[in-house]
Formats: C-alpha cells, structure tokens, sequence
C-alpha cells in the first residue's frame, strides 16, 4: 500500500516496531488509530527545537480516561482482556447481592493507574495538549497493572492481577527504539512505547513515553520489573522501579531526539532522572542543571516519602551515581530520602495545596522560603457529564466559550436567578442520577432518595468507615428525616493491612443493616476505576469527603464532583481550606492543629462521626424539602448550593493549575 505524505513524516518522526505487520491499517491515510496525524507531527516537531522550551512531564502513573475520553478506534480486534466485564456489588440487600453482577462491557482503562495521582497526572497532559505546549508525558508500561478488586462475599478484598493485551490496546504503540540502564552489576534493557494524548478540540498532540523491561535480553526477574505498579513487598524491585522511571525516562528522551528545557518531577519516584543527566558533570555544571528540574510533593503522608538504605542503593548504583545520591539525599545515617534528594536537585519545589504548603513547611523547616503551592485541579472536560455539557451549551451567553475558556463556569451564578436554568440544572442532575439507579437496577435504588458517596482509596487517613462508625445513629436518622442511599467504592494498597481491615469493617457493619433496606441503602461497588468514578461524580447528591487534617494533600474527586453540581460535605483538609468561603455545601469536624504536626493514627473517630451525623441531618433536611417525591421546590437553597458548585470549578480546574505552573514552577 502507498503511502500518504502525512503518514511518511508520521512514521519519518516515530519509528513503529512491526508496523507493516500490525499498525499500517491503524496508522494510515493522514489518521493515526481514527484521529489526525497531522496534530502529532506538530507536537513531535516542537519537542525536538530547543526554543520551544519542551517540558517532560515524570509520573509513576498515569490515568487518561481511555474508555470514554480521547478514544481511539483500532482496525484490528481489540482483545477481550482489555475489556471490562462484570463487577460484583456487596450491599445490605443480600438477595441481589447473591443472584446479580453488574455488567460492565467496555473498553478498559488504560491499566498504568492506581489512584489520584495518575489521574491528576493524566489531567494535566490533557490540559498540556489543550493549552498546545511542547511536553513529553513519562511513565511505565505497567504489564500487569496495579490489580483487579474482587470482594470475597463479606470476607474482604482479594486482589487479582490483571491480565491485559498490550499489543491489541487501541492507541498504543511500541517503538523500534531501545535504551538501556547501566547499574553496578548488570544492564537493564527497555522498549519504548507511546501513547498520544489529543487536546479537546482534536488540534494537537502530545506522547506519552512508557518504559517496558519485559523484553529480551533481561533475564526473567527483570522482566517482570515493570510488572506491576506499587510493587512494595521487594525493596530492591521498589528502588528499580524507580530508578527506571528516572533514569530510563531521562535516556529514553536522548533517545528520541527531545531537546528538554524543563524536567518535571511527580514525587520522588522519578528523581534518578537528575542522576542520569548530572552523570560526568562538574560541580558548576550540577548547579546549572538543578535550574532545569522541578518537584511536586503530592503527599504529607509518611509513608509517601521514599527512604532506601543507603548500602541497598550502593549496591545497586554505579560508584559516580551513588555518590550523586547520597550528596543530595541524604537524610540521617544510612537512609537516603528520595523527597530530599528531589528537593535539593530541583530549582522549584510546589506542594498541591495551600494547607498542604503549610504542613510541608512543618516537615521541612529547612525548606521553607522555597516551598510554594499550587493547588491541584482537575480536567474540566473529561469530568463534565455528557448532560451537563449540554446544559451549558443550552445557556450561551453564560457559558459559550467553556471548550476553550473553562473559567466561565464562574458565570453560573449570575443564572441564579434565572428559573429556567435552575430547572433545567436539577433535570440534568436528576437524569445522571436517574441513569445510575438503573445501573444498579437489581438494587432498587430511586433517583428521589437522598444518596451520598464516599469514594477514593482506602486508608486510614481518609477514614473510610466514618459514616458507619454508629450505623444505629445513620438509621435514626433515615427514620426521622427520610431515606437514605449510601455508595461506597475503593481500592486499599494490597500492602495495606491496616485499609484491609477497613474494608472488612465496613463490609461486617453493611451486613448487620439487613432488613433495613427501605431505611438505608448502602451500597460497596468493587473495582473503583476511572469509568465508575465519572459515573458516580455525577449522579450522586452528596460527595462525602473526611479525611483526617492535615493528611490529604489535595483530593481531587470533590473537584470533579462540583462540575456536575453535587454538593460537598467535608472536613477542612486539602483543596476544601481554599473553598470554605464559596459555600459548597456542610463543612464539619476535627480541623487539626496550627502551627505544629499532627498524629495521622489519632483518627477523632468518635468526635468526628458525632459532627458528621449532625451535618448529614440537616443536609438530608434540606434535600427533601427540595425534593419531596419527586415534587421539587426550584427556589430551594439545595439549587443555590449546586450552583455554587458549578461556579466554584472555574477555579479549581488543570487549566488554572497550569497557568500558575507556568509562572510559578516552570518560570514560562
């Protein structure tokens, strides 16, 4: 087959492994897997000239919303074991929970995730794409995931390793192009892939680079490196996989031909990058390089800080890289801080959230005239329900210029006045609810039932199980105020043991409120991915969010809750401190303490579900005097508080996000 100009420049800029054999139907007549060749030619030029200043982009993960977000269409059959099935549900109505699944079947999402922060890093290359910079995206080809989530009837969480096909993954591509890493003792050898991520408007393209070790000539164990991600029962696979990302990452962009200004660091995962580039370098030739390097922290967590003994790392690094390592991350002793090191190596540091700036600065006093924040957002367009899109576009004076311009969501309140688009904002609502009780149709549930939602990973800091602390409070309550439904889903680490226990608490108390059913619905969905997640952001009436202060760095799942006008109920941690005054919904609970650390195992379980059943009383209250069976008072303060939701995403969005880091972290 001949081919066009545009595929030739295509395959002249992109060197595709088998593309005869496999792509050449994906990857021709000016289309690349059914989009426009034409908008990654123009990204892969710019990342290759110098004075365009490319930025790379370093991430362990990465979630893109593959299955309903920058589709792409494959020639070929696309592999049953790349698609969803069925998901099993655990609720306080056993006789659908026996007899019933959800079925599930569509395309999966891109399996290199597990959580926040591969979707916050997803979010933002998209905002990279609609804003048209020359950026790289770099992560892993995760062969096996992160894991499946089963519930054993009421005995827990079993995680299951995925099995996907990674060559039938419509989009994904494997490169001709191989690195290799150069340890104190053996080689480690990599192929590169690539995924294109597209702007919204379909005008431009940016790669996302994975690191594969599963090929020849590595020997068995080193290729299954880049198996699984978040692998933490083997120290020396967890230090690799990080020195991978780095240092592959670096390398793999020599490779390419980009011409990085900017190399951008999530977490300290990826810092073996500044190692890779500062190989041979001077002294005044290292301080140089450390103004090419940035550094987000996304976690106050302890445990989220990367420590390795330092004999481990001495004997897995070459002499030269090692003594790079321990200059700059030495923490005390023998214990090398990879959030040191990221720290020391990089020109600007940003915690994602004002408070989270704020508990940094306790954790690093030494660090505090250099710590800045930028609050993390989410991607306007991808979370926007199909619905609401259209409720906007119903209204163009307020909101016609929301593809290229999401800060017009602020418009929203100047419609509140406005009957007809408080009418039609409750319909739209009401029909994503609607859309989800017939989701779980073998449940029972009712779009005009108060429902609330708690749902991110499972641990002890989040406290999980806060709302079911006294499950016969949660009753009294729906007997003296009216019905409510209760949606939980989350994944806890498969290290875990502590967010183990939380799922088997909840699960116990969820069976002990059988025959209540008419009261109290709660419902435990399995296997919380990405699709789920845009479901339930947008068709549930309360998002639930009580993590314990100071420990949420951010969170982001409330962010994408208010784009579809679901209003809050939270303690005041995260990107909620930033919100307080925009009137969102109930805040309540332990605030934690100024000026001094916190203890993230005294969880204020007691106090907290105390001010959290009260919060939740008069917020039910509210609602069904809004909605009484399905009669619905328009003028009602609920609406005033949904469009305060709406309004509210114009801020906390990508596109805000980046903007500051452009000012603030890449100096642009």
């Amino acid at each position: 087959m001949e081919k066009d100009n545009a595929t030739l420049e295509f395959l002249s800029l992109v060197d595709v492994e088998n593309y005869e054999d496999i792509y050449s139907k994906d990857i021709s007549g000016g289309m690349y897997f059914g989009k426009p060749v034409s908008c990654i030619i123009e990204g892969e030029k710019r990342l290759r000239q110098k004075a365009e200043r490319p930025i790379a982009y370093f991430s362990m993960e990465y979630g893109l919303a593959t299955s309903f977000y920058n589709k792409f269409s494959a020639a070929r059959p696309v592999s049953a074991n790349n698609r969803n099935q069925e998901q099993e549900v655990f609720s306080n109505y056993r006789l659908a929970d026996y007899f019933f699944g959800v079925k599930i079947d569509r395309l999966m999402d891109l399996p290199i995730y597990s959580g926040g922060l591969g979707v916050l890093a997803g979010d933002t290359i998209k905002t990279m794409a609609d804003y048209k910079l020359p950026a790289v995206g770099i992560g892993m080809l995760w062969n096996t995931g992160y894991f499946r989530q089963k519930f054993w009837f009421k005995y827990g969480q079993m995680p299951e390793r995925i099995h996907w096909d990674v060559s039938s993954y419509p989009g994904l591509i494997p490169l001709k192009n191989r690195i290799k890493i150069s340890l104190k003792s053996e080689e480690i050898h990599l192929r590169l892939w690539k995924y294109y991520v597209y702007s919204y408007n379909q005008d431009y393209a940016l790669p996302l680079v994975l690191l594969d070790s599963n090929i020849e000539p590595n020997n068995e164990n080193n290729r299954h490196l880049t198996d699984q991600l978040y692998r933490s029962d083997n120290g020396w696979i967890k230090a690799i996989q990080r020195i991978i990302l780095g240092m592959g990452g670096a390398a793999a962009l020599k490779e390419l031909g980009y011409t990085i200004d900017k190399y951008h660091l999530n977490e300290g995962h990826a810092v073996f990058a500044f190692v890779e580039k500062a190989r041979g370098l001077a002294k005044n030739e290292i301080q140089e390089l450390k103004k090419h390097f940035a550094y987000t922290c996304h976690t106050p967590v302890e445990a989220g800080h990367d420590k390795f003994n330092s004999g481990d790392l001495s004997n897995i690094l070459k002499k030269d890289d090692f003594e790079i390592v321990r200059e700059f991350g030495r923490e005390s002793g023998d214990l090398i801080n990879l959030t040191l090191l990221a720290m020391n190596v990089s020109s600007a540091i940003n915690a994602v959230a004002r408070k989270h700036r704020d508990v940094m600065h306790l954790q690093f006093p030494a660090y505090k005239e250099r710590i800045k924040y930028v609050t993390n957002g989410v991607h306007t367009h991808t979370w926007i329900s199909d619905r609401f899109k259209a409720l906007y576009e119903k209204y163009p004076a307020a909101f016609k210029e929301i593809k290229s311009n999401p800060f017009v969501l602020e418009n929203a309140r100047n419609l509140k006045d406005d009957k007809n688009f408080r009418q039609d904002l409750w319909q739209a609502h009401q029909d994503n609810k609607g859309e989800f009780c017939s989701f779980l149709g073998k449940w029972g549930l009712s779009r005009d039932i108060f429902t609330v939602c708690w749902a991110r990973r499972v641990a002890a800091y989040k406290r999980p199980s806060l709302i079911l602390q006294d499950v016969q409070k949660l009753l009294e309550i729906a007997k003296k105020y009216g019905p409510i439904q209760i949606i939980f889903a989350g994944k806890a680490h498969p290290q875990d043991n502590l967010g183990f226990t939380y799922i088997n608490e909840m699960l116990d108390k969820i069976d002990t409120l059988t025959g209540v059913y008419d009261h109290l619905k709660i419902i435990m969905l399995e296997n919380y991915e990405i699709a789920l997640a845009k479901m339930l952001i947008s068709s549930v009436d309360v998002w639930l969010n009580n993590p314990l202060p100071p420990f949420e760095a951010s969170g982001t799942s409330g962010m994408k809750a208010i784009l579809n006008g679901v209003v809050q109920v939270s303690t005041l941690d995260g990107w909620v401190v930033e919100a307080e005054d925009k009137n969102i919904g109930k805040i309540f609970g332990y605030r934690g303490p100024d000026g001094k650390s916190s203890n993230e195992y005294d969880l204020h379980l007691a106090d907290d579900s105390r001010e959290l059943y009260l919060a939740l009383g008069e917020t039910i209250k509210l609602y069904y005097k809004t909605n009484d069976k399905g009669k619905v008072d328009i003028h009602s303060q609920w609406i005033d508080l949904m469009i305060n939701c709406l309004s509210a995403g114009a801020h906390f969005n990508t596109y805000r996000m980046l903007d500051e880091y452009k000012r603030l972290i890449w100096n642009i």
